[in-house]
């Protein structure tokens, strides 16, 4: 244990090492933005899926809600976008807040069996959901194509005028959005799992009634974290319309669709910021490299073979199990509050045990008696 660094988080070596890693991506980001068309396709489609199970990851790898019709979901945002681009006009970009708030107000209403179910079961409504999709999407024809499909024209999905990018370099301004997307996903997630709320997150996970008794509202933990799933991964299907530029259910958002992006989440690792990065890597890279094996059939085997090796050697997943060996030689903790100022910011002529003192997993603050 004596060879473990410390460092605290806000010290001078902590905002160091997060200066070189934020140079390190953005000259990571402005080299991939240099690739030939087809390559910076394929990191263009690493970063929609990596939204999509970083939507996946809030609901089932930080709360516990078991889910595998998440495809449903990024259906939902792809359709939002085909339908508001072909029967009303708008531009691509512009559709996506609009896809990620239908994905809310969905994800919140199949959220609600979870109040009263929870795992095998939940995850059996959740599979519903995703069967029933496709066959909801070729009941409404005239307006999502049937089981035709929805073409996009290709027109239709031109780059800004203030963007300065021509059609032809469609892929260039995708690129550009899914890294803002991206990045705004990842952030809301850190700072989600790190305030009071993602507090109340692990709490549920962990144990529902500890938590219940320590004042979480399951409720409105529960709800809420799956409404704000079901839209992240609606802005990434939203994304995928885009990127694609033709939907058809029975081929890209069906039951298979949702279970992919469940594997992306256990190979990169649940309750990881970075782990949607890996598990979309995974998922996008292995059956691309595997294809030339034989078929579709050599190519699933050998990805079940990868996914049986992450789980037998990194049970947390990749980026789990780095994390679990980095620790062995350096320690990220929190600086410790210093006592004599805690005590100064309190209240004068207060006495100590008036003050609220906040439970990190309560919904409201404690108060003692005086």
């Amino acid at each position: 244990m004596n060879s473990v660094k410390v460092i605290e988080r806000g010290s001078s070596l902590y905002r160091g090492l997060v200066g070189v890693g934020l140079v390190l991506l953005v000259l990571a980001v402005l080299w991939h933005s240099g690739l030939a068309p087809f390559e910076m396709g394929q990191v263009t489609r690493v970063m929609i899926y990596a939204v999509a199970i970083a939507g996946l990851n809030i609901a089932t790898g930080y709360v516990g809600l078991l889910s595998v019709g998440h495809s449903a979901f990024f259906g939902l945002g792809a359709y939002t976008t085909g339908i508001l681009i072909m029967a009303y006009g708008w531009q691509g970009w512009s559709t996506i807040p609009v896809a990620f708030v239908v994905g809310l107000v969905v994800g919140l209403l199949v959220g609600l069996p979870a109040l009263r179910i929870r795992g095998l079961y939940l995850a059996m409504v959740t599979l519903a959901f995703a069967v029933a999709f496709p066959e909801i999407i070729a009941r409404f024809e005239g307006l999502t194509g049937g089981a035709g499909g929805m073409t996009i024209r290709r027109t239709s999905l031109r780059p800004p005028e203030w963007t300065g990018i021509s059609l032809g370099q469609k892929h260039v301004w995708l690129f550009w959005m899914c890294v803002i997307v991206l990045g705004l996903t990842l952030y809301i997630t850190a700072c989600l799992t790190r305030s009071r709320y993602g507090l109340a997150m692990a709490a549920i996970r962990q144990n529902e009634i500890a938590a219940s008794a320590s004042g979480v509202n399951i409720a409105i933990v529960k709800t809420v974290s799956f409404g704000l799933s079901g839209a992240i991964t609606s802005a990434a299907g939203s994304l995928f319309a885009i990127y694609m530029g033709s939907l058809y259910a029975e081929g890209s958002f069906t039951l298979l669709a949702g279970i992919t992006l469940l594997i992306g989440l256990v190979i990169g690792g649940e309750r990881t910021v970075l782990g949607p990065i890996a598990g979309a890597l995974a998922v996008v890279y292995v059956p691309y490299f595997t294809s030339d094996l034989g078929g579709g059939q050599s190519a699933a085997v050998l990805f079940a073979l990868v996914l049986i090796l992450v789980i037998f050697l990194a049970p947390m997943g990749v980026v789990g199990g780095l994390a679990k060996l980095l620790r062995r030689f350096v320690i990220f903790r929190s600086p410790r509050p210093d006592t004599a100022s805690s005590m100064a910011a309190r209240s004068p002529g207060v006495p100590p045990r008036a003050q609220p003192e906040l439970d990190p997993v309560r919904t409201t603050p404690e108060r003692h008696d005086p």
